[in-house]
């Protein structure tokens, strides 16, 4: 039988989908791969133990359909959290990009905008459109920062149905305040989402949008155990909001959306939190020694609270992630002019990369 290839052109595919690109990073085995700010140490052995123990135990009983509602995970992460949360107040989802996801097909969809301030997360308008809703793209100041001023501004002038948040923002690293947050609630009937995925990057003393939540039931704080919890390969992703809001996702996700040995495994790997964010505290240092040594090279960083840096004077970005790619590192062009991006590895990642950034020297 004569094999036919089509194209996308050829199928009957929603005319809003037609001409978009598909989310996706380069992935290379390369020795070095900082491209898309994982946590690149791995997780403990005693805590991969306990974990697999876990899983073993879920298998026992995995001819059964999992628990709907996750109800370990959700206390896991509220003991984790603390604010006096209460697990009524959680939902989680396979990544942060589901709990997203979920949250669009709620409170977006067609005839519907939802509305985030570039540059951002790319996947945003990927899922937003993906929903049926449309995408504004509201700006930021050349360094990346949002005031509190503009960003209420912006919202107020476009009335969109969600607002999409990222603090600090990916891909730039940035720090949003909690006045911003505040006034971009204060300036929409709609939803406001602030993706706290690099959250546990922070500066210790900075609030969380947690703090935010009581008294506004149309705030939904997400995160994610990829990054921090070195997680990645896992896909769980969660939020906190009010009750309500929670019911809200009930009526659009997918029947027992969260396997037996997905729970499993997140709640064990809580139970571990101490030891598995003792990491966190290795890699903003190797962020910050990012920071401290790209001016040497010529290049300027920008602020970052999360565990990647953003730097600038790039002369050409493509050529500059080329050499490095042959020299075994891989890192990320976001395609914004000037700018490549790093994720902040081990001691060792970390010098691989600044010594084949620095036999680079194209620096502007």
């Amino acid at each position: 039988m004569d094999r036919v290839s089509a194209t996308l052109d050829d199928l009957p595919i929603r005319d809003d989908l037609r001409g978009l690109r598909p989310y996706g990073a380069p992935q290379a085995a390369l020795p070095i791969a900082l491209n898309v700010n994982e946590n690149t140490h791995p997780v403990p052995r005693h805590v991969a133990d306990d974990i697999l123990d876990a899983i073993a135990r879920a298998l026992r009983d995995i001819n059964r359909y999992p628990d709907r509602e996750f109800t370990a995970l959700r206390e896991g992460f509220a003991e984790y959290l603390g604010h006096g949360l209460s697990p009524e107040q959680i939902w989680a989802a396979n990544g942060s990009n589901e709990v997203l996801q979920q949250l669009l097909q709620a409170f977006a969809g067609p005839g519907r905008t939802a509305m985030g301030f570039a540059p951002t997360y790319s996947m945003y308008p990927l899922l937003t459109r993906g929903t049926g809703a449309r995408w504004i793209e509201g700006v930021r100041e050349d360094d990346f920062t949002l005031s509190a001023g503009s960003a209420a501004a912006q919202v107020g002038d476009a009335a969109p149905d969600v607002v999409l948040l990222c603090s600090p923002n990916n891909p730039t690293g940035t720090p949003l305040s909690l006045d911003a947050i505040a006034a971009v609630y204060e300036a929409t009937d709609g939803l406001v989402v602030v993706d706290e995925a690099y959250q546990e990057f922070a500066p210790r003393d900075a609030r969380s949008a947690l703090t935010l939540l009581p008294g506004r039931p149309r705030l939904a704080v997400s995160r994610t155990m990829s990054k921090a919890f070195a997680f990645a390969g896992a896909r769980v992703g969660y939020l906190v909001a009010d009750p309500a809001l929670v019911d809200a996702l009930r009526l659009v996700r997918l029947p027992y959306h969260l396997s037996a040995l997905t729970q499993a495994a997140a709640t064990a790997a809580l139970h571990h939190a101490d030891t598995m964010l003792a990491m966190v505290g290795e890699i903003v240092a190797q962020r910050d020694r990012i920071s401290a040594t790209l001016p040497a090279l010529g290049y300027e960083p920008y602020e970052s609270w999360s565990n990647f840096v953003l730097f600038g004077g790039v002369d050409e970005p493509a050529a500059v992630w080329r050499s490095l790619y042959e020299s075994g590192v891989l890192i990320r062009d976001i395609g914004l002019p000037g700018h490549l991006r790093v994720t902040a590895g081990t001691e060792e990642e970390t010098t691989a990369f600044l010594d084949a950034l620095a036999s680079v020297g194209s620096a502007s």
